[in-house]
């Protein structure tokens, strides 16, 4: 367990997970508001998503929470099944559908998404963080955090939104997001690297820090004075009983309400989905190149759900904004993910207050330089230099994130790669040459490993262009899969040959395993299968 639970590297572990934590709580608050929740369900997400998830889990720098994803699901959950707690049953199921996905070992379709999709994600994560983050940074806040739909709730999109921009600036939000980059790309540089200290303080929370300090510093100026939207909004309790109202339990008298079923299923795909695509791209950020067992993660994440359903928390995944910023930060192992969940815990019961004199433009900033680094313009060059089969799944990939939402955007990225594949197997199916050796008028098709039905119709163009009166050998002695259909195929060929005057010889084809038993045909006068 020690690559999980090193202890030892708790000096990197630690600042990470403030750097996580500050970026977490808002997103928290913005993903329960964009889902039509109550704000505290984001903050219980975010409390199991670290804590509960990241002790089950086993990703060394994944980082769980609500998720930005589900949140049009959700909210349409929420009405749909008329109150917040038939909801959160919904949630508790889905916990479980999620822990049965997991010993079915469905966690290996992470494996089938191509390294073109799964950077083209990361990059698409990255641009629409920047372009979600800049209205913020100007002290526009009409769009909650983790919102990063194209279509927003405010009737604008994602690009019209920043052309009505400047129409809507805000001289304080502006100040401090300035201060907040230049703090960050002061810790960039080699001058702040070379000292311990700065190592150990994460530019990060000196730019809150800071932040907060010019936030208290502008009250009552006008012009630069902050209003309630632009900054963190943690709900406050004024005593424990208060506190403790924040979390429900799920009405369990809908448990024969089929829609609930319905939508747990939903919930638990769509999740679990996004959560191995996240689990992917984490995996592909880690220096230490460690790979997170998926059916794990899996039931992790089913006990999160389960847990987070009952206490009244929303839906967690594995989320790529919050995982991202752990790896950017220097997080070496889980336990940052972990803390990160303590972290917000403590916060929310001991210093709401202080919170809730961070700046959104601050977190702004933070978050462009993260989108930045995931989208930087040399990925776009070396994914260029690799070929337009990898660069366009790749920006497909991309757009379609910028122009929809995640998962729609990962489907079209899919497509396209698919598209290529389909094309590769169409182009160079089969290796064919004149057979001198034997005679000029032999031609050999030597049928490769796996003959799947993609292979299909390159192969029914080969055979198509066979010259008339020639002899033909098709050899599959190296082949170790032939579908039904290619082999219905070669049936057809066969027997239309003699009308053609092409003689056929088969090498291995008609023992093969995978041939139906009732295959027969004749070829020289001898039956065959």
């Amino acid at each position: 367990m020690k690559s999980e639970f090193d202890f030892s590297q708790l000096k990197a572990d630690v600042p990470a997970s403030v750097v996580v934590f500050l970026v977490a709580v808002p997103l928290c608050l913005g993903i329960a508001l964009a889902s039509g929740a109550p704000l505290f369900s984001g903050l219980i997400a975010g409390m199991v998503g670290g804590m509960i998830v990241g002790m089950v889990s086993g990703s060394a720098l994944g980082v769980s929470g609500p998720a930005a994803g589900l949140t049009v699901i959700v909210l349409a959950a929420i009405q749909d099944l008329g109150s917040f707690e038939a909801f959160l049953l919904a949630v508790t199921v889905m916990g479980v559908v999620q822990i049965l996905m997991g010993y079915l070992r469905t966690g290996v379709i992470a494996y089938y998404f191509p390294s073109a999709v799964i950077q083209g994600m990361l990059a698409g994560i990255g641009v629409i963080i920047i372009l979600k983050q800049i209205p913020h940074a100007f002290g526009y806040d009409a769009v909650p955090e983790g919102d990063y739909r194209f279509q927003q709730s405010d009737n604008e999109n994602t690009f019209s939104e920043l052309l009505h921009l400047m129409d809507k600036v805000s001289e304080g939000p502006m100040l401090i997001a300035a201060v907040s980059f230049a703090i960050l790309l002061l810790w960039e540089t080699r001058l702040i690297k070379q000292f311990k200290i700065f190592q150990l303080i994460q530019g990060p929370l000196v730019a809150v820090v800071v932040g907060s300090i010019m936030n208290l510093a502008f009250r009552g100026i006008d012009g630069l004075a902050l209003v309630a939207s632009q900054v963190v909004q943690i709900p406050v309790a004024d005593s424990l009983d208060a506190f403790l109202s924040n979390f429900r339990s799920p009405d369990f008298s809908q448990l024969t309400n089929p829609q609930i079923y319905v939508t747990a299923v939903l919930l638990a795909v769509v999740g679990s989905l996004e959560t191995l695509l996240c689990v992917e791209a984490s995996d592909k950020q880690d220096p230490r190149k460690r790979l997170t067992p998926t059916d794990r993660e899996l039931k992790a994440q089913g006990v999160g759900n389960l847990v987070s359903g009952l206490v009244g928390g929303l839906p967690v995944t594995q989320v790529i904004v919050r995982s991202s910023v752990n790896a950017q930060a220097g997080a070496q192992t889980k336990l940052s993910a972990i803390l990160h969940g303590v972290i917000i815990l403590l916060a929310i019961v001991l210093i709401p207050g202080l919170l809730n004199l961070i700046p959104l433009a601050t977190l702004a900033a933070v978050l462009v330089v993260v989108g930045y680094k995931l989208a930087k313009p040399s990925l776009f060059a070396q994914k260029w230099r690799q070929g337009y089969k990898q660069f366009v799944p790749f920006f497909a990939t991309i757009a379609g994130i910028v122009l929809t939402d995640l998962l729609v955007g990962i489907g079209i990225g899919l497509t396209v790669s698919i598209f290529f594949v389909l094309y590769q197997n169409y182009k160079i199916p089969f290796l064919v040459w004149e057979d001198d050796g034997q005679s000029v008028d032999d031609i050999i098709l030597a049928l490769p490993a796996d003959v799947s039905f993609f292979k299909k119709a390159a192969l029914m163009k080969v055979l198509a262009e066979i010259p008339e009166g020639r002899r033909v050998v098709i050899d599959a002695s190296n082949t170790y899969y032939l579908h039904q259909d290619v082999l219905e195929l070669i049936e057809d060929f066969v027997e239309a040959a003699p009308g053609r005057g092409i003689t056929v010889e088969l090498r291995e084809l008609y023992d093969h395993k995978d041939l139906d038993p009732d295959f027969r045909f004749t070829v020289d006068g001898v039956a065959r299968g």
